[in-house]
């Protein structure tokens, strides 16, 4: 199985809703083809659960049951950073800035050693923090910090340093007057000398007299030499003594810039959740003013972050569509995301894109037919399970050639996978057609929806899902809570109708079971076989070429006699008129 790098985003081949085994089978093959031809990152996928016949085909042919992929709706996750610039709770301003500077963003999220998130701090909250204040000298000069902090911003040299992990609120001051003003300085300032740095070049008396005096931290600039008494009175005295290699003034600032970030964080920041909807918070961002929204997980870790320009990236997601080109019965969110391909063998639906796409449209009786027809074409041949795969997929789509919609080049094809596979044909039929009575092994809701497909005909929406069976004799033990099912269907999808085709392999027969519309079921031209809710169809097994065309007819024969077909509303018994046009 091809798997995508982390360089080229994943390419999913996906086939309906509620998938058959021909939507399987074709989108396994697809993929195998792609990685014949050398192509990486395709990898094929289902649009719903498995059921006993899938389960039965991969088996036979040791294939996994492809990816589940309900959902491909462009969310946080798909478009958001992942590797997110942080910075620690307990980091320095100077930290923080030179994060800033060096990856050149605005919001750095602050974190524990778990990943939670405590806050953010901004450029513009540390741009603040730095910017002088005249009316408040005071604030100007304090540092609330520990002296750890100040000898790793400065990359000073450590000569004396006391209780250098306990953060506490200090003020600079640098010692550049004559000793008799700094003595009155620091009377008259307020400031207590256990709360002092004292910044001082090679000026002898201020540093003695900063030790007299007690103050919490003396700092020598320049690096310049300090006398032994001065280290020796320091140490009698308790006094933490550095060196910075930096001169004054920038010693000065950048020991203001070791304050810890604790009380610069915003703790009211904005988060979203990975899984939210992209399309869902397009307005939400457009009008904010926020410049980041981080995204958390439900334990408040971070898991990335994203910007209004992070909003204007392309989707990774990339699809490929295979047994069906209607967004009806497509992936929920494949009309969001890139459609490169389209595989079928059904009606055009009304699908458009964005850009010119691969569009193969061949009226055969199975996808896997124009898949095994790409292998053959291309002088590629499948391996031995890939060819059984694409048998088994012609087998059900065709009731093994036996259906209308086979063609010559159906029966060519599998006469091809066979030979290549070394499985027998009508063999493989017995095993598909045998492995279990879909009606009899699910609740008749799960029945209706095995292989069903939602159809719009001039905006008129209707259901239609079809069973193989051995028999009709499954069926009539389940037929009324089938048509209660159907009935449950309409009303939950809002439909104009709901019909269920069970088709008997042996006989090459159908019945079907119909429920919606009253003026629509009395155009049915079919025998009634019971209360004008299950009809006998001789010959008829084939949902795409023959009962698709017979009900589009009767909802334009109605239309055209002036009567509005009825809709229900989802989630109510109500009808609401449709549209014919």
């Amino acid at each position: 199985m091809s798997t995508a790098s982390p360089l080229v985003p994943p390419t999913y081949i996906v086939g309906h809703k509620n998938p058959d085994a021909d939507s399987v089978c074709s989108a396994i093959g697809y993929a195998a083809y792609k990685q014949a031809r050398g192509l990486s990152g395709f990898i094929p996928a289902r649009c719903g659960n498995s059921n006993a016949r899938i389960d039965a085909i991969l088996a036979r042919f040791n294939q996994p049951l492809p990816l589940l992929l309900t959902d491909v709706t462009p969310r946080v996750r798909d478009l958001m950073v992942t590797n997110v610039v942080t910075v620690p709770q307990h980091a320095t301003c100077a930290e923080a800035l030179e994060l800033i500077d060096e990856h050149d963003v605005r919001v750095l999220p602050v974190i524990t050693p778990e990943r939670r998130v405590v806050g953010t701090v901004s450029i513009f909250q540390l741009g603040g923090f730095f910017v002088p204040k005249v009316r408040a000298l005071r604030e100007m000069r304090k540092v609330h910090t520990s002296l750890q902090h100040i000898v790793r911003a400065l990359r000073a040299r450590v000569v004396h340093l006391p209780a250098a992990d306990t953060e506490e609120e200090l003020f600079v001051r640098v010692g550049a007057m004559d000793l008799k003003s700094f003595g009155q300085a620091a009377q008259s300032d307020g400031i207590l000398p256990s709360q002092s740095i004292i910044i001082v070049g090679d000026r002898r008396d201020i540093q003695l007299r900063s030790i007299e005096m007690k103050v919490r931290l003396l700092v020598i600039t320049g690096n310049l030499p300090i006398e032994d008494e001065i280290v020796r009175r320091a140490e009698e005295a308790g006094i933490a003594l550095i060196v910075s290699p930096y001169d004054t003034a920038t010693s000065a600032w950048v020991i203001r810039s070791a304050t810890t970030l604790d009380r610069l964080i915003d703790r009211k920041f904005a988060f979203l959740s990975p899984d939210q909807r992209i399309s869902d918070l397009r307005k939400k961002l457009a009008t904010s003013n926020v410049p980041a929204y981080l995204v958390l997980d439900d334990d408040g870790r971070l898991q990335g972050i994203l910007t209004k320009t992070d909003m204007l990236k392309p989707v990774r997601t990339r699809l490929v569509l295979v047994d069906h080109n209607e967004m009806t019965q497509a992936v929920s969110g494949a009309d969001e995301v890139a459609i490169t391909e389209i595989l079928d063998h059904h009606r055009l639906g009304s699908l458009s894109t964005p850009q010119p796409i691969l569009f193969i449209n061949d009226p055969v009786g199975s996808t896997c037919t124009i898949v095994a027809d790409l292998f053959r074409r291309d002088g590629l041949a499948p391996a031995a399970d890939i060819a059984g795969i694409l048998m088994s997929g012609i087998i059900s789509d065709t009731l093994n050639l036996q259906s209308p919609t086979s063609t010559e080049k159906d029966a060519t094809l599998l006469h091809w996978l066979s030979t290549l596979a070394g499985v027998n044909a009508r063999e493989l039929a017995t095993l598909i057609f045998s492995s279990g009575s879909v009606i009899l092994n699910s609740s008749p809701e799960k029945v209706i929806r095995t292989d069903f497909k939602i159809y719009e005909e001039d905006a008129v929406r209707f259901a239609v899902s079809q069973v193989e069976e051995l028999g009709f004799g499954n069926f009539w033990q389940k037929s009324k809570d089938l048509l209660n099912a159907l009935d449950s269907l309409c009303t939950k999808e809002g439909l104009c109708f709901a019909c269920l085709l069970v088709t008997d392999i042996n006989t090459q027969n159908s019945l079907l079971l119909f429920k919606g519309d009253p003026e629509l079921t009395k155009r049915i031209t079919y025998p009634s076989v019971e209360d004008g809710e299950i009809f006998d169809l001789p010959g008829i097994v084939s949902r795409k070429k023959q009962l698709i065309p017979y009900l589009t007819t009767l909802l334009r024969e109605l239309t055209n006699d002036g009567v509005m077909p009825t809709s229900r509303r989802p989630g109510n018994a109500e009808p609401r008129l449709g549209s014919s046009g």
